[in-house]
């Protein structure tokens, strides 16, 4: 257990420490305006109190990532917590809070915009074409996957519950962000605070040991196909980096009513999210009896991690772990799946200049969004999600290459903050292309990660001549 309190002692600790440095690098100011107040417009401009926005922003970027990731993760072994206490501060939390203080900075803008402000037109382009893509593939998964799984707890049909879950997912993308989201998400933000909290406690007065870290071996059961470097940092996402977290972080930006907030809400969540998934790493350890016996149990199930998280809540928790069981495996993919379109809905504004107070707008831009959402939710897009994690971590490395501009052009001194992690996940995206079956499939041989380094190098140093050439042209920043 040593190794596992260490950890959340220094995820907890980040948040005072780091967070600090961190809101010094980008000179946080108290005084300045917001979003909020230059341009409200009472949809998604809105200001609201920063308990809120925090319990939305855990919310929306967690869904079951910190518990299905971590659970996954934990196959490898207590290595899992190393990557989600390194990743989590250094990368992750850094990521989250950076770009969303960027978005605050630039009135609010979307992803896609400040990745062109900051790393050219070509970029621009290319992502606002790849990350509203990959916001409807979200959205069109968190059709799905809940809809299968309340099929099967009731008598309602299949089609009834996808019916139901597009219609909220179009009313909760078109009203304003105060009337849906920021009621009832708050709520759901909490009760996954409490199953975390809940396990912790379970995990320290149950009779259960959680493994120590005694090396850094794979201790996957399917070790030769799924190596540590790189499929670890791909498996685990949500609780360490997630460039889905860079596509919400300016919706909680349009709602802040002070630069001080961003600590708590964007560095905050994002640390809070770690501590999620390190409780449910150590718990899918301790609660099968050790690495072997979770692999075990994965190997017989599939690797179907909602089956571990029922078994665990039903028999740690009782009749409420089964009812937070469902909460994580239904409300949160759902709660992930509207705030990706909301997202989509943004992005496609924000590109077109066009005003989203009139709801016919909104309805103007979402409609044909569904349309795609709900096109794709009917055939088989099973190989297609398996890419979607690659592409998350990937849009993770666009983010981090921008925040590195954006205090190229500051013309800061903690630059390395940002440009380390960027060479880091630049590297671990480039060697999974030539070791994944997804893509070229060398396995973990030494060529599949030479040239994923002679990759990685290739685009570092073409992003950083970029950066570095247009570093004395002072953006407003």
């Amino acid at each position: 257990m040593i190794t596992f309190v260490v950890c959340l002692v220094v995820l907890i600790s980040s948040y005072f420490l780091y967070g600090r440095v961190l809101e010094r690098v980008v000179g946080i100011d108290a005084s300045a305006s917001v979003p909020s107040q230059t341009h409200y417009d009472g949809v998604d401009f809105i200001p609201l109190p920063r308990w809120r926005i925090f319990l939305i922003q855990l919310l929306n970027i967690a869904g079951t990532g910190p518990i299905f990731g971590a659970i996954l993760g934990a196959c490898y072994g207590p290595v899992a917590f190393l990557w989600i206490t390194i990743g989590g501060i250094f990368m992750g939390a850094m990521h989250d809070f950076m770009s969303g203080v960027i978005s605050l900075r630039h009135d609010g803008e979307s992803l896609p915009e400040i990745i062109g402000r900051y790393l050219g037109r070509g970029m621009h382009r290319f992502t606002l074409v790849v990350i509203p893509v990959l916001m409807i593939l979200v959205g069109a998964v968190f059709i799905v996957t809940p809809s299968q799984i309340l099929a099967d707890k009731t008598d309602i049909p299949y089609l009834v519950w996808v019916g139901i879950v597009i219609v909220y997912y179009l009313v909760a993308t078109v009203l304003p962000i105060d009337k849906i989201i920021g009621k009832i998400y708050p709520l759901f933000g909490a009760a996954l605070i409490f199953m975390a909290v809940a396990l912790l406690v379970v995990l320290f007065v149950g009779d259960y040991t959680i493994p120590e870290l005694v090396d850094v071996d794979n201790h996957h059961f399917n070790a030769e196909k799924l190596p540590i470097v790189p499929t670890l940092f791909i498996s685990i996402a949500c609780g360490a980096i997630s460039g889905f977290h860079a596509t919400q972080s300016p919706l909680m930006a349009r709602c802040m009513t002070n630069e001080k907030q961003a600590k708590p809400v964007l560095f905050g969540a994002m640390i809070s999210e770690s501590i999620i998934a390190l409780i449910w790493a150590a718990m899918a350890m301790a609660f099968f009896a050790g690495v072997e016996g979770l692999n075990t149990f994965m190997q017989e199930n599939g690797s179907n991690a909602g089956v571990a998280v029922s078994l665990i809540c039903d028999t740690t928790l009782g009749r409420v772990g089964s009812i937070l069981a469902i909460l994580g495996v239904v409300i949160a993919p759902i709660t992930s799946g509207d705030t990706a379109f909301r997202s989509a809905r943004l992005i496609i504004a924000d590109m077109m200049k066009y005003d989203q107070k009139p709801i016919y707008k909104r309805l103007v831009v979402s409609l044909p969004l569904f349309a795609i959402g709900v096109f794709i939710a009917f055939i088989d897009f099973d190989i297609i999600w398996r890419y979607f994690a690659w592409s998350n971590q990937a849009l993770s490395v666009l983010t981090l290459w921008m925040i590195t501009a954006w205090l190229v052009r500051r013309g800061s001194r903690a630059t390395l903050l940002a440009l380390v992690p960027a060479i880091i996940m630049t590297y671990i995206c480039s060697s999974f292309i030539f070791v994944s079956n997804q893509f070229v499939g060398l396995g973990a041989t030494t060529e599949a990660y030479i040239y994923g380094a002679a990759l990685a190098a290739v685009i570092s140093g073409l992003l950083m001549l970029n950066i570095y050439k247009n570093g004395k042209q002072r953006a407003q920043i």
